[in-house]
């Protein structure tokens, strides 16, 4: 990840909607298309831009991102939970664009030195995190539907249930195959998957999700891989109290990755069993020794990824 090596001159801080962006520099604040053509005359009007700052909007980011990419300007996509607490420092209670644009830029005004630097992605590695999410909503879509043919009433509608919930799995083999040759067909995820498969508690799917949730691996040190997948143990303390510590925050759909995996070593299977019983038999409890177990997965495979060389074709 990079990150900026001296303060910003000129920050400019972006609230983006579906059809319109509205932009603060410190003094002035503009609300322009949100079209490449009048991105592209909002940067030039200015001489020098050091930092630009924006949050996730569901996509309708990428022009503005694209644009700063191509102009050469470094850009910053706040997580938008962080944001929400800065601006609640600041005893911000109203909510509109304007307000949004300036608290952007004043987080990046004081935050600059701690914000990674957004680079567009891969394009294999966007398609697979394309594949992963569409793969997640289909899931979610089968539990959905089994849960109501489960509910009172429910065998009235059970013809209808079962002929959604095999449409559903059709989809889900579809996306699966699609992600396995998406692999297969891209150097670069082949073997990283390799890599992450060679663990033996991980199978492709698991490996695939990994890969499009956290591709970050590889490339952090174990203490903010952990952190980043929300497996790290964050301290309760206050004076002479020493609090239960609990892990919090990150990317959520990390751990639901690597519970099954976790419970594999916790039934006694494959290389992490040990590290469970050990920890079991220091007295941890079962759902800390697990959590251990994943935080141990992520850690090792954040290793083995960063010290792993790609074979020159």
């Amino acid at each position: 990840m990079a990150f900026l090596h001296q303060q910003p001159q000129l920050c400019l801080g972006f609230d983006i909607a579906k059809d319109t962006i509205t932009a603060f520099d410190g003094a002035i604040t503009r609300t322009i298309a949100n079209q490449r053509r009048a991105i592209r005359a909002l940067l030039k009007s200015y001489k020098h831009i050091d930092l630009v700052v924006c949050e996730p909007t569901g996509g309708h980011e990428g022009l503005l991102l694209q644009e700063c990419l191509r102009a050469g300007i470094a850009c910053h996509r706040a997580d938008t939970l962080k944001v929400k607490s800065f601006i609640r420092s600041y005893g911000t209670h109203g909510k509109s664009d304007a307000i949004d644009a300036a608290m952007l830029y004043a987080y990046g005004r004081e935050r600059w030195a701690k914000l990674s630097l957004w680079q567009a992605p891969d394009v294999d590695e966007a398609s697979l995190r394309a594949l992963v999410r569409r793969r997640q909503e289909l899931i979610a879509m089968k539990i959905a539907e089994k849960n109501r043919a489960k509910a009172p009433g429910g065998r009235k509608l059970a013809s209808s249930f079962e002929a959604v919930i095999k449409i559903v799995e059709r989809q889900i083999k579809v996306i699966d195959t699609a992600i396995r040759e998406l692999i297969a067909n891209s150097r670069t995820l082949k073997f990283r998957a390799a890599v992450c498969t060679a663990m033996d508690s991980l199978g492709p799917i698991v490996a695939a999700k990994l890969l499009a949730i956290l591709p970050e691996l590889g490339s952090m040190t174990r203490r903010k891989a952990a952190a980043l997948a929300g497996l790290a143990p964050h301290p309760n303390d206050s004076g002479q109290k020493h609090g239960y510590r609990k892990i919090r925050g990150g990317r959520p759909d990390v751990r639901t990755a690597l519970f099954m995996p976790a419970l594999r070593a916790a039934a006694g299977k494959g290389e992490f069993a040990p590290f469970y019983k050990r920890l079991v038999a220091n007295g941890k409890k079962p759902m800390v020794a697990i959590a251990a177990v994943m935080r141990k997965i992520i850690v090792t495979l954040n290793a083995r990824l960063r010290d792993a060389i790609i074979p020159q074709s």
